[in-house]
């Protein structure tokens, strides 16, 4: 998640940078405001020595101007990205809440689902896996839908792979825990020792980890996140909600309360079993 955001970090200093030069030079070559008497109307060029120093001199009297413009910047791609998340959960609401190769914990035919995006290598996603289960200890009718995503290297895509094959020997839920109590990074060592201690046929979970139809899967996730705008683990979606980063048991309750409370929409409609 860290990764992630220093490079939409990156890219949005780049294009404040580029916004700012511009304006600027238009500002400071066209504006006879900030021309020397001497200067004819005709001479709308301004050297570059000259531009650089006083877009120097001007950004060092009003610093302010960098911060309110990076704010501004921010705020508009925020908007940008919620719009496109949100056109995106409308158009595949059906893959988000309903696929059939994503395991569901809680009550199946509860009225709420919750979906999260996670990789078992996430710190993040550890601390919150406890706090999901007491959102779904103290939630009868909460219906979660688990999502493979794993983004953070060979090890968590191993552990992917092992833990929807544990879904076709009906262990999913057992497995899943177990690999988010691990500690340390997870890898083939702990993947195959936690499937031995919940009860798996681990000769059976590596023939089932071969299907091209689980990495099938795992690739739908990554292609279903990155439209929905999750770009690090975990990520929700809660109702009309993408919710992205960890989150607390109650911002986790607020979120399922809203969205029972707009079950008749047809968006809603789709997380219902």
């Amino acid at each position: 998640m860290t990764e992630n955001r220093q490079r939409s970090s990156t890219v949005t200093w780049l294009l404040f940078t580029i916004a700012v030069v511009g304006a600027a030079w238009a500002w400071f070559a066209l504006d006879p405001g900030f021309r020397s008497p001497q200067e004819s109307a005709a001479d709308n060029i301004v050297s570059q020595a000259a531009f650089d120093q006083r877009l120097r001199d001007y950004l060092l009297a009003n610093p302010e101007v960098i911060v309110q413009s990076m704010q501004g910047l921010e705020a508009r791609q925020r908007e940008a990205e919620a719009t496109e998340a949100q056109a995106a959960l409308s158009a595949r609401a059906n893959e988000v809440f309903r696929d059939p190769d994503s395991p569901v914990g809680g009550n199946p035919q509860g009225d709420v689902t919750m979906v999260e995006f996670f990789d078992y290598n996430c710190p993040y996603c550890r601390q919150v896996a406890p706090v999901m289960r007491e959102a779904e200890s103290g939630d009868p009718q909460l219906r979660i839908v688990y999502k493979e995503f794993p983004i953070l290297g060979p090890g968590s895509v191993f552990a992917a792979k092992a833990a929807l094959a544990a879904h076709r020997q009906g262990q999913y839920t057992a497995f899943h825990i177990a690999l988010m109590q691990a500690k340390g990074k997870v890898g083939e060592a702990t993947v195959l020792q936690a499937a031995a201690e919940v009860g798996l046929d681990v000769d059976r979970l590596r023939k089932d980890m071969d299907d091209p139809k689980v990495q099938a899967a795992i690739d739908r996730n990554v292609g279903l996140a990155q439209s929905l705008r999750i770009n690090g683990t975990p990520g929700f979606v809660i109702g009309d909600q993408v919710l992205r980063g960890a989150t607390d048991l109650a911002t986790m309750k607020t979120l399922i309360a809203q969205a029972r409370a707009t079950t008749d929409t047809p968006l809603a409609q789709e997380g219902k079993n």
